[in-house]
């Protein structure tokens, strides 16, 4: 009698936790966010993009990362303020330009929402995967009707997965193409095949290996006859090969990616032989390589729960058979790394998986093995990088700032929610403006303390702003109003002519004048 009242709790519990996972990972990618640079640390933009990039991505605020750290979303970000491929710089500051703008959608989404506006490409680019995100999560759990613990665990195994969060990591594209594969999927199932190859059709411009989803089209309803499935698989290549046909057009000829591939299940027997061997080889990374290790056994499960049953006429099993088939043949540049490309080229394998293990109600080992690719996602979003030199960050009306340290500290320290840096006496401080008109003034405050009471003078270019003493308690100092210089930063100078006192007992410390420990800055007319 009380059955309906259970089952309706029941769904209300699983709803909730669903609810709860959500607010996990907005949790986790909103600690990215940065009010000066959005979400562009997902961007993954090196010293070689800032030397060598479009001038646009270099004249607005993006995150830069030290070195040679480099990922492809750096590449895909440079394109997006130029989705029509028209920029001579674009050829200089993306390698292998050809290859990279064949996957435009996503890039081309992120001009349309900015509305070209150059200011705001980047950062709509670099949080487009979030809402993309969000949307499979609807979608997924539509799909697989989660009611139950079963079908909550399946979802969370997908949405978690590390193809899914790489993929917003690193400001990706194939978290969109596999969204719109399974809607493409979903559609053809319920006899829309239209609708079904015309996503495809947008898949395939986010990544191409996303038109393996033909294999879904095949017999997209009970007794359609066999013509109809290829009109509908060429209806989703044309999209594609239109695209190609300028991208040669524009670019000339590009490299296939042929390299890719290789004999068959060559590449994952040398993955398994890496990520064992990697266990001896890497101790200080124990973890990284345990989740590597977890991701492949995920692959391999999803991949043997698909073949060890056929069904031909469900076209989420096609999708899979098309998904293990190309998994067999992927090469060793895409199993290779920790977690691998793997991840997220095969993410629709997952998504297939979890389909059939809820309408199959598999056991929970199938479940808790599908899923093991959940380790390496959560571990995409554990770190959070940081500016070395960063001292204080944030936003004003209509604007925002960034302040970082120049020569003459010590290095940033910090604990828990502090940072400070200490000077010997002379030392620069940089400050960083957007969103405010060229001839703009701003206010603005330093949080100083000294080693002991002693004279400070601040100065900008070459006149004295500030003259004063500061005490062994940190106090906030106030300038006056300056005008900003035309590149968007205004430079300090902090001086102290008092001796500076060594650090510790014996005199091997360094020697401290004073420490900066905050920066606020606001619009002259601002509060």
């Amino acid at each position: 009698m009380n059955a309906p009242w259970i089952a309706a709790l029941l769904r209300r519990r699983i709803m909730l936790a669903g609810w709860a996972l959500a607010l996990v990972f907005a949790f986790l990618a909103g600690r990215f966010w940065h009010p000066h640079y959005g979400f562009t640390r997902f961007i993954q933009l090196d010293e070689a993009d800032r030397r060598a990039g479009i001038r646009e991505v270099r004249a607005h605020p993006v995150f830069w990362y030290e070195g040679e750290n480099g990922y492809d979303g750096a590449a895909y970000a440079q394109i997006a303020f130029h989705p029509a491929l028209d920029s001579e710089e674009l050829k200089a500051a993306v390698g292998h330009l050809p290859y990279r703008a064949r996957r435009i959608l996503l890039s081309a989404l992120a001009w349309v929402f900015a509305a070209g506006d150059p200011a705001r490409i980047a950062g709509t680019y670099a949080a487009l995967n979030i809402a993309v995100w969000a949307a499979l999560a609807l979608l997924l759990w539509r799909i697989l009707g989660v009611s139950d613990a079963r079908g909550l665990v399946a979802w969370a195994g997908v949405m978690f997965a590390a193809g899914a969060l790489h993929s917003v990591r690193l400001a990706l594209t194939d978290l969109l193409a596999a969204t719109l594969t399974a809607w493409a999927v979903w559609a053809g199932e319920r006899g829309r095949g239209g609708r079904a190859a015309a996503l495809i059709g947008a898949a395939g411009l986010a990544r191409e290996t996303a038109l393996t989803a033909v294999a879904a089209l095949w017999r997209p309803k009970a007794g359609a006859p066999l013509g109809r499935g290829f009109w509908l698989a060429a209806l989703a290549v044309l999209p594609l090969a239109l695209w190609l046909g300028y991208v040669r057009w524009r670019l000339g000829p590009a490299d296939q990616g042929f390299g890719n591939f290789t004999w068959p299940v060559t590449a994952w027997i040398d993955k398994w032989v890496e990520v064992i061997a990697a266990f001896p080889r890497h101790p200080d990374f124990r973890w990284l390589v345990t989740t590597t290790f977890l991701a492949t056994v995920g692959l391999t499960a999803q991949a043997a729960y698909v073949i060890r049953r056929m069904r031909p006429g469900d076209p989420w099993w096609r999708l899979g058979a098309a998904q293990v088939l190309m998994m067999a043949l992927l090469g060793t540049a895409v199993w290779e790394g920790h977690p691998g490309a793997a991840t997220r080229v095969l993410l629709p394998l997952g998504m297939v998986f979890a389909v059939l293990a809820v309408r199959d109600r598999a056991s929970w080992r199938w479940l808790v093995a599908g899923g093991l690719v959940a380790f390496a996602g959560l571990e995409a979003l554990r770190e959070v990088p940081s500016a070395p030199r960063e001292i204080a960050a944030g936003r004003f009306p209509g604007g925002s700032y960034l302040v970082r340290l120049a020569e003459g500290w010590y290095g940033r320290e910090e604990h828990r929610d502090s940072a400070w840096a200490w000077s010997g006496g002379a030392a620069g401080v940089e400050i960083e403006t957007d969103g405010l008109a060229a001839d703009a003034s701003v206010k603005v405050r330093l949080e100083i303390r000294g080693i002991t009471a002693r004279p400070l003078e601040i100065w900008h270019r070459e006149t004295r702003i500030w003259t004063g003493e500061i005490s062994t308690a940190r106090a906030w100092i106030e300038l006056p109003p300056m005008q900003k210089a035309p590149a968007r930063e205004l430079r300090l100078e902090l001086r102290s002519l008092a001796a500076p006192v060594a650090e510790g007992p014996g005199g091997g410390g360094r020697s401290l004048s004073f420490a900066l420990s905050g920066a606020r800055v606001i619009a002259a007319n601002g509060r």
